[in-house]
């Protein structure tokens, strides 16, 4: 419960966000728009369609469009199949660490992710030298089309696996027993109390995929392949940074704009729930089939699972211990990369939360007020629209609207530093939103009545309530959008140079200019700098567990 007082200034400070983030997000596109129109008008003062509609614009699309639909098809595909073994097996030696490797590509920057499937799938990476041994002539290219499908699926499945696997849990037991008794077997099984369950979900899950690998920028850059395997994003970067055609960029970035307007739009009217009957609320026990052959493809495909997973991670690890660390921590630019890197991801992370607590706040005060009138509830509605915002205007897009604004008028690198903490806070806005906002209704639901109840107000109430309750969420959140900034290319890609280098930027480089031991270094201190980040934000606290146990 909040005071009159309290509950005015929560929604103040919620609507200076809101009126911030959209002066952030609306100068962007509006500079894109102003753009467009006077690079579309002729001499005649006609709209130039061509200008919009040129092959190279339809190739790009294209190809974004084909690379987004096949990585969503495999990544959905395999996991079904990966979920589905998971869940019938539920005791093996060391499933919980099988759990927890699938959370890993969900973290990991995907410019070191990328550097690790060279490393396996690469022209002499461990598969290539494999087949080779066989007799084969380097059959497996990593760059172009292929490379950006396994790029994906490594990152994609997982995720997809995981959600999958989370509606898999829901079955009800009395389900499994009733299969158990009647005798179903492995299809009528799927067929009649698997697939129900995942359908209702599938839909989404595939909608995310497909959003997902359409806005990828740093995975098509790197395993891209040239200019017959470029995605718009990529495009955009390139028309800005080596071109310098901001009549393409603009061109580009409305497409894309319009391109995940579409996609958004769609994901928000497909799915829902499957229809759900009573039951007893009895623990979920599953009665796995116990034949050899279904147990043997079970854990053939989990083993498969794990391998493709691990070995990548594997793969940075060697190489990145092979690197001449010595050399690298005597170049000033390395310390220099690491600091911004860190000052970056801190400021990002920081601002995220902040702006994050600020509209779960306002959100929470307006709560009381929905009941009887209309402008709580639109309020509400528009602060949880407004942190998925930033997935409509994906981070390359609002720094090439920025880029576009600021060159006739300031110098736009000096403000790289101001820019990409920007586009890196509301780039990980709506993370930390989904983790913050669940435990503050919870937080508020168990204190709210007591401690109004009792006066506890202020910096004691922030002390002594709110930061016990909420500190595991806090760090959580902050270390996520902290490592999501750590990793990210995107902004920097556009607005860095000798003066701003982040550790992506640098290993981009290091890439570019063929210095792969050095690559692999930068690539294992990224790695293990953001793994350190999200173990200590999600370990438990023992302490904590102690003072409630007493």
């Amino acid at each position: 419960m909040l005071t009159r007082r309290q509950t005015v200034r929560s929604l103040a400070a919620g609507y200076g966000v809101l009126a911030g983030m959209a002066l952030v997000i609306g100068a962007a596109v509006i500079a894109l728009l102003i753009a467009a129109a006077d690079l579309s008008v002729d001499d005649a003062g006609f709209f130039n369609v061509a200008e919009f509609f040129n092959v190279y614009v339809w190739r790009v699309t294209r190809f974004t469009l084909l690379q987004a639909v096949l990585s969503t098809v495999l990544s959905v595909a395999l996991a079904i199949p990966l979920a589905r073994a998971l869940a019938r097996r539920q005791t093996f030696f060391g499933r919980k660490w099988l759990l927890r490797l699938l959370a890993v590509p969900i973290g990991l920057p995907p410019i070191v992710a990328a550097l690790g499937l060279i490393e396996i799938w690469g022209r002499n990476g461990l598969i290539n030298t494999a087949l080779l041994a066989g007799g084969l002539d380097n059959p497996i290219s990593i760059y172009g089309l292929p490379g950006i499908l396994i790029a994906h699926v490594f990152f994609n499945m997982p995720l997809a696996t995981r959600l999958l696997l989370t509606q898999l849990d829901r079955v009800p037991s009395e389900y499994w027993r009733n299969a158990s008794q009647l005798g179903l077997g492995q299809w009528a099984t799927f067929r009649l109390i698997e697939w129900p369950y995942m359908r209702s979900h599938i839909a989404g899950i595939a909608g995310l995929v497909f959003m997902l690998c359409v806005t990828s920028f740093t995975l098509v850059l790197l395993l891209g392949g040239g200019p017959a395997a470029t995605t718009i994003e990529v495009a955009i970067y390139q028309a800005l940074r080596f071109d310098f055609d901001p009549q393409r960029a603009v061109i580009l970035a409305l497409l894309q704009l319009l391109l995940t307007g579409i996609l958004l739009a769609v994901l928000a009217s497909i799915g829902g729930a499957p229809q759900e009957t009573p039951t007893l609320g009895q623990p979920t026990r599953r009665f796995p089939g116990r034949g050899y052959l279904a147990q043997s493809a079970d854990f053939c495909l989990i083993i498969l699972m794990a391998l493709f997973l691990v070995t990548p991670l594997l793969s940075i690890a060697f190489s990145g211990l092979s690197a001449d660390f010595k050399q690298l921590f005597s170049e000033t630019i390395v310390w220099r990369a690491i600091t911004t890197s860190l000052a970056i991801a801190s400021l990002a992370a920081i601002c995220a939360v902040t702006l994050a607590l600020v509209l779960i706040r306002a959100r929470y005060a307006a709560l009381p007020l929905v009941s009887h009138n209309g402008w709580a509830r639109w309020f509400r509605a528009l602060a949880a629209a407004a942190s998925s915002l930033v997935l409509l205007v994906p981070p390359i897009v609002l720094g090439a609207g920025w880029f576009v604004l600021l060159r006739n008028r300031l110098d736009v690198f000096s403000l790289a530093p101001v820019i990409v903490i920007t586009i890196n806070a509301l780039m990980a806005l709506p993370f930390v939103m989904r983790v913050l906002e669940p435990a503050h209704t919870t937080h508020m639901a168990r204190t709210g009545r007591l401690t109004a109840s009792l006066g506890i107000g202020g910096i004691s109430r922030l002390l002594l309530v709110d930061w016990p309750g909420l500190r595991r969420a806090f760090l959580l959140a902050t270390a996520f959008a902290a490592a999501l900034s750590l990793g990210d290319l995107g902004a920097i890609a556009l607005f860095g140079s000798q003066d701003v280098v982040t550790l992506p930027y640098l290993l981009l480089q290091r890439m570019g200019s063929y210095r792969s031991n050095d690559a692999a270094g930068l690539a294992l201190i990224l790695g293990l700098v953001c793994l350190i980040l999200m173990v200590i934000a999600d370990q438990e606290r023992p302490r904590a567990r102690t003072e409630t146990a007493t």
